[in-house]
Parts: C-alpha cells; structure tokens; sequence
C-alpha cells in the first residue's frame, strides 16, 4: 500500500471509531420518553444524562490523555479507549437506577475522551498543510454521521422493541425493552478497535527544536507555548463551542420536538432527522473542508477560519426553522443549519494543528475539547431543556427553546468567529519562529 492510500487507510479506520462513539452518545436522543417514564425523570434530568454526565469525565480526562498522546503511542492509546466507552455502553444495559445511567454515562465518556486528541496528532502527521482541512474534515464527518445513523438506524431498532414490560438478558437479568439497543450498538466498537491494530504509529512531524534535537516538554512549557498565542487559540475554541452547543442542543432535542409539536412518533422523527443529519453534514463537513484548503492555497492565511463565519451564520439565519408550521417544513429546513454547523468544523481543528508543534498538538487539542465539549455536550441538551422547564414552564413549548438556542449560540458564535481573523493571521505570521527553541 503506497504512503498516500496508507494515509487515507487511517482516515478510514478513525472515522469508523469517530462514528462508532457518536452513536454510542447519541442514542439517548431517541430513547427520552421511555427512560422518563421507566426512571421517572424530568426534562432537566434527562439532559444531564445526554450532556453533562458523559461532559464532565470526557473533558477533565481528555486532557490528561492529550498529554499523554504528545509523549506516547496514540494509536495504542486509542485502542485502550474504545475498547472501555464499548463496555461501558454495555454496563447501561444492566443499570436500574438514575445514579447508575449517570455513572456508566461517565465512563463512556473516559473512554471516548482518547479519540480525537491522538487522532488529530496523528493525521496531522500523516497529511501535508495544502491537505490537512480536507483530511480532518473527513474524520469530523464521523461525528455527524455517528449523530445520524444513531437516530436514522437506532430509530428502527427503537420501534421494534416492546413497549412494555421487562425482558431477560444473560447476566443483566430483567432490563426494561430500550436497555437493548445499548447491547446493539456496543458491539462493533469492539470489532473497530481490533482492526486499530494493523496501522503504526506515524513518524511525529513539526517538532520543537532545542540544538536540533526534539525538544522534551514540561507540563508548564507545554501550557506556555499553548497559550503563546491565547487570543486566537482561545477565540477558536470558543467560537467552535457555540456551534457545538447549537449542535448538541439539536441532536438531543429534535425528535422529541417534532413529535411533540406535529404530533410524529419518535421513531418516525428520529428516522427523517437522522437522514437530514447524515446528508446534509456530510455535505457541508467535506465542503469546509475542500473550502477551507483551497483558500489556503491561494495565500488567504485566514481562510480556514472564514469557513467558520460561514458555516455559523447560516445556523444563526436559521433561528425561525422550528417555528415552521408543518413537521416536513422544519425537517428540511434543519438542513440549513446542520450543514453550516458541520463546515467550520474540519477546517477549525486543522487551524490549531497548523499553529502548534508536534509535542503539544494533543494537549492543545484536548483543551480545544474540554471547551467545545463542556460547553457543547454539557450545556447544549441542558439549556434547551432549562429554557423549557424554567422559561417557558411547559414541555410543549420546546420549539421556543429551539429558538433561543440558535439566536444565543449562533449570534455569540459569530461575534467570535470574525473576532478570531485577525490574531490568527498574526500567529500563522510568526510560526517559523517558534518550532526552533534554541534562542528562546
């Protein structure tokens, strides 16, 4: 196999895993009603479930393994932990209370926290700057099509299992009917993580230089040239986290929008919304992608980051889709945003690959994370959910939730995505710079 189709062998391997742990996120979507009723929850409860119960490990560990992907073997690392967010899925089949669901979210979320710092790294590795956006565009497609295929496949399990009663599973015993689809979906991150093993760890590129030699980073030296450049770096992460929260916000909430709204069953909802989801992400993850390198090859040092402002200014325009008065009209217009949301996306995180050196690449990334997430995963179900029970006082008034999320995330996202230009550009400058320690 040549370097270039070895290369895109990775691609493909890591994006089955970014996929395989976005199903295993977010399938809680389609089973709200069932989980209220068997554990009786509220609103607010079942959006910490879908957020802030799989946020807070995925965060905090997150940057513990990034750290530990700049000194050490990031494919191995990612092997390890897609091998414990599977078993972890599995264990939800077995749970029978809410602190149980909440603890087994957690460790879903240790173990999916080692995906996407050592896969950045190492595609970062393994493509050269006029490919990079197209390549990490193609390993964030996994995210949008892990969000569709989990309501688009996970709606038709969901409506052919009973719905009442308990059924008996080998070794869990009793488990209510929606317990299962954990067991379905758990299985085939296990077959992705043995098939992990027939690619290496690639070669680390762009490193620091101390006498030219790789230079040996402490945690506060890698911290301090993270953050060398903050005002972009943190305008990045922040931007992105916008998009994230108007993202995660919708992908918990839509279905049971929809049928709370126009009346649809949750399978039926989930099924239309997760074709919306697949077609139109995928649209516009590859297009921010091709976009963001091909402005990068005609010298527009920013363009990777135009592609942002873009993509959050189609979700913000798109605040009056879940006013619309039928079920079809909304799902179709949902493409608009969804395809925004998805564009910026490949072409943000090759952004801050290209302005970090190797042996921080993965921390970098992983804070890059621990802001999207926590802010995307941990708030985006749950201020939706906290606008319906605390604002509008009524569960049936979800498509004003749905609003306000869009005009809140989408008109902060794009104060700071064009704030992001300009420092950006500055530390695209002044790169060469830093990758040579000796006089520093």
């Amino acid at each position: 196999m040549t370097k270039k189709y070895y290369a895109w062998y990775v691609i493909f391997l890591l994006t089955l895993a970014n996929i395989s742990s976005f199903i295993d996120r977010q399938v809680l979507s389609l089973l709200v009603k069932p989980i209220k009723h068997d554990l009786h929850l509220s609103d607010t409860q079942m959006s910490l479930l879908m957020g802030l119960s799989f946020a807070i490990f995925y965060t905090l560990f997150g940057m513990l393994i990034g750290r530990m992907a700049d000194r050490y073997s990031r494919r191995n690392i990612i092997i390890g932990g897609i091998t414990v967010w599977s078993l972890m899925t599995t264990l939800c089949a077995g749970i029978q209370t809410y602190s149980q669901f909440f603890l087994t979210r957690m460790g879903v979320g240790v173990g999916e926290s080692t995906l996407s710092p050592s896969a950045f790294s190492m595609i970062a590795d393994l493509f050269p700057k006029k490919r990079l956006a197209t390549a990490l565009s193609v390993f964030s497609m996994g995210v949008f099509l892990g969000s569709g295929l989990a309501t688009l496949i996970g709606s038709g399990i969901v409506a052919k299992l009973p719905t009442e009663g308990l059924v008996t599973v080998p070794v869990f015993g009793d488990v209510f009917p929606w317990q299962l689809l954990f067991l379905y979906i758990s299985l085939p991150g296990l077959a992705i993580g043995l098939l992990l093993f027939t690619i290496q760890e690639p070669a680390r590129t762009n490193t620091l230089q101390v006498h030219g030699q790789a230079a040996k980073l402490s945690f506060s030296e890698s911290l301090s040239i993270i953050f060398r450049y903050r005002k972009a770096y943190l305008l990045i992460c922040f931007a992105t986290a916008c998009q994230a929260l108007i993202n995660y916000g919708c992908n918990a909430w839509v279905p049971t929008f929809i049928a709370r709204t126009y009346g649809w069953e949750v399978p039926r909802a989930g099924a239309f919304y997760g074709l919306v989801v697949i077609v139109s992400s995928v649209a516009g993850v590859l297009f921010g992608g091709w976009y963001a390198d091909k402005l990068t090859r005609e010298g527009k040092t920013d363009g990777r980051l135009r592609v942002g402002v873009l993509g959050i200014s189609l979700a913000f325009i798109g605040f009056f889709i879940p006013l619309l008065p039928k079920a079809e009209w909304a799902l179709v217009g949902t493409a608009i945003p969804v395809f925004g949301l998805a564009s910026p996306f490949g072409a943000a995180t090759a952004a801050l690959q290209e302005i970090m050196p190797n042996q921080v690449r993965a921390l970098a990334s992983s804070i890059f994370l621990f802001i999207l997430n926590l802010i995307g995963i941990g708030l985006g179900p749950t201020i939706v959910a906290l606008f319906t029970d605390f604002v509008f006082h009524d569960e049936s008034m979800i498509r004003y939730s749905l609003v306000l999320l869009y005009l809140v995330g989408g008109g902060v996202g794009l104060l700071l995505s064009y704030l992001a230009l300009k420092p950006y550009r500055q530390a695209i400058a002044d790169k060469e710079k830093r990758l040579d320690l000796t006089t520093v």
